[in-house]
Order: structure tokens, then C-alpha cells, then sequence
């Protein structure tokens, strides 16, 4: 962990790449079919009509099954361990908190935060592209589940919500930076 000027905590390259890390093991767990949809979502030309989403339903279908293969992929780990990954996780999805990413997503604050869930969740490939273009984004995608996936988890183990000491919000509009 770093910090920066202000003194809020800040992920470092390490602990993000064991958050992808995390994510890719949870959907390699399920085969070649879900890797081959998630390369589509990277590698798609991005239909500005929104017709294009034909990826999205295919991925959806195995969301809930990567769900579990992350949580049972944290089962050991510990309320340490589990903040950071919040940390890293809260960045992520403060990062792409953008209005040039909200126009191909569309949705109200929560329906933007979900998108940003499942963006986050389709893996670092995808993330990386939306964060680059935000066309490779798509209408309507959301997975709320991954938005606070680490901070229920340490919840329902340990009993409170991490403090991750960031000094950002996950929420939508609150990167102000994103904004203008």
C-alpha cells in the first residue's frame, strides 16, 4: 500500500495485479466457453446502435457461477487481505466513473455503479478497453454484485466493512475528474 499527498491509501501495482489475478482464476475455473465470449467483449468492433450484445447475454449466463468461484478463491483469506482487495476494487470502479463511460452505458447512479460492476467483473481485458475506449462499452450491462463483492464478503466473515481508507467513492459521479 502506498499513499499519496493526502495521506489516503492508495493500491500499488502488486495488489492490483493479485486483484486481476483473482478475477482471471475465478473465470478460468469455468472453461474455455466463457474465455471465448469475454475475448468477443475485447475484441468486438463496438455497434454504435447497441446491437451488438449478443456477448453480454452470453456472458451473463455465467456471472453467478464466476460469483462463486471468486468467493470460494477468498475463502482464506484474511480482513487484511480482504480490504485491499475492496481498495483495489473501489479504485477500479472510481477510475472508470466517467461520463464519457456513462454515455455507453447509460442507467441512473445505481444502474451506472452496476455497469462499472460489470465491467470490473468481464475481467482486466475488458476493463482496460472500456477504460481506453469507452464505445467497447455496452447498453444496460450491469452485474451489482461485483460492486461490493469484497466489502460483503469481509462483512459477512468478520462482522463490519472495511475501512479501505481510499479518500474516493465508488459511487457514481463522485470522480470528479470524470465529470466536467
Amino acid at each position: 500500500m502506498t499513499t499519496d499527498a493526502s495521506g489516503a491509501k492508495i493500491p500499488t501495482s502488486a495488489e492490483e495485479d493479485r486483484f486481476w489475478q483473482l478475477i482471471e482464476s475465478a473465470w478460468a475455473e469455468l472453461g474455455p466457453e466463457p474465455a471465448r465470449i469475454r475475448h468477443l467483449l475485447v475484441d468486438r468492433t463496438p455497434d454504435p446502435d447497441g446491437e451488438d450484445d449478443e456477448a453480454l447475454y452470453a456472458l451473463d449466463a455465467w456471472l453467478d457461477k464466476f460469483t462463486e468461484r471468486l468467493r470460494a478463491a477468498c475463502a482464506g483469506l484474511s480482513a487484511a487481505e480482504l480490504t485491499v482487495l475492496d481498495r483495489v476494487l473501489e479504485r477500479k470502479l472510481h477510475d472508470i466513473d466517467r461520463e464519457d463511460i456513462h454515455e455507453f452505458t447509460d442507467g441512473s447512479d445505481d444502474g451506472f455503479l452496476y455497469a462499472r460492476g460489470f465491467i470490473v467483473a468481464a475481467g482486466r481485458s475488458f476493463y482496460e478497453a472500456v477504460k481506453a475506449d469507452p464505445a467497447k462499452a455496452i447498453m444496460d450491462a450491469e452485474w451489482e454484485e461485483m460492486c461490493y463483492f469484497f466489502a460483503h464478503l469481509h462483512n459477512s466473515r468478520f462482522g463490519d466493512y472495511p475501512q479501505t481508507g481510499s479518500g474516493i467513492s465508488r459511487e457514481s459521479h463522485s470522480n470528479r475528474a470524470g465529470w466536467q
